[in-house]
């Protein structure tokens, strides 16, 4: 995490069965006030926690989501 620059990230690395294991499994910035989500391969989805802890949806962007598609989620539409 680098806090001074609002990103965090949880991947996976490391050895399983003789491979090598590289992988992002959440990516969120914040910027502007909002929680910018670049990546997000958890199964409720990172936005889900985010709700629970009392984060409004309209401060969640699904970065993931290109710009003209936001508009279709329950999200924030920032671009």
């Amino acid at each position: 995490m680098d806090e001074l620059k609002g990103h965090y990230i949880w991947m996976n690395l490391g050895w399983q069965n003789g491979e090598r294991i590289i992988g992002i499994t959440v990516y969120v910035r914040i910027q502007d006030c909002k929680f910018w989500i670049e990546e997000d391969w958890t199964e409720d989805g990172i936005a889900t926690d985010l709700l629970r802890a009392g984060v409004a949806k309209e401060d969640i962007v699904l970065a993931f989501h290109e710009p003209k598609m936001r508009q279709y989620t329950d999200f924030a539409v920032a671009s």
